[in-house]
């Protein structure tokens, strides 16, 4: 779903972009002395984008000018909020684990998920996974996707994945508790064919 929302996203930006840069690509060549097709908006190079009757029009209304600032506000709030959104880190670059000693070290957000991917593969029955950490170095929480095989009971699945694999990496990393978000899904297999 992700991959999907990254996709949508860039070529909605370069859509974007592209009409902005042809818009823009335009309105310099006019402006350079281009020839100007006859659908253009604009007759030539000394024409305005707006002009005096145009810029002036509602200048006087009382509703106007409100308009147009809560207007160009909205989009501000949204234009930042989607930056927000691209630049915002969705995955826990550390973990903070508790050395003992009052000092802390710091374990790779990677390496604790390469160890609970590693390790709820080898769970039996599980096809294949995938574990991604979020939230605070100091309280991360797991996001775990299982591929089950169709014969599996998924709650023998999951309460395998828990006291295994989930066990281990709280305990290896010194965490008072992780909790983790799991979820699964059925692996489609083709018909076999028997002899």
């Amino acid at each position: 779903m992700r991959a999907v929302l990254r996709s949508v996203n860039r070529v909605f930006l370069g859509l974007i972009g592209l009409i902005l840069l042809v818009l823009g690509g335009s309105v310099l060549a006019v402006g350079l002395g281009a020839p100007v097709p006859s659908w253009w908006i604009h007759d030539s190079e000394h024409d305005v984008l707006l002009s005096d009757a145009e810029r002036t029009r509602w200048r006087d209304d009382g509703w106007w000018w409100p308009v147009v600032i809560a207007a160009l506000a909205a989009l501000l709030l949204l234009a930042l909020w989607w930056l927000v959104a691209v630049l915002r880190r969705r995955r826990l670059a550390e973990v903070l684990v508790d050395t003992g000693d009052g000092e802390g070290a710091l374990l790779r957000g990677r390496a604790l998920e390469d160890v609970l991917t590693g390790e709820a593969t080898r769970v039996d029955g599980v096809d294949g996974a995938h574990a991604h950490l979020k939230g605070r170095r100091s309280a991360p929480e797991a996001h775990v996707r299982l591929a089950l095989e169709p014969h599996v009971d998924p709650g023998v699945a999951l309460n395998d994945f828990t006291t295994g694999a989930l066990t281990h990496a709280r305990a290896s990393a010194g965490l008072a508790s992780l909790p983790v978000e799991v979820r699964m899904k059925g692996v489609k297999r083709g018909a076999e064919r028997v002899s």
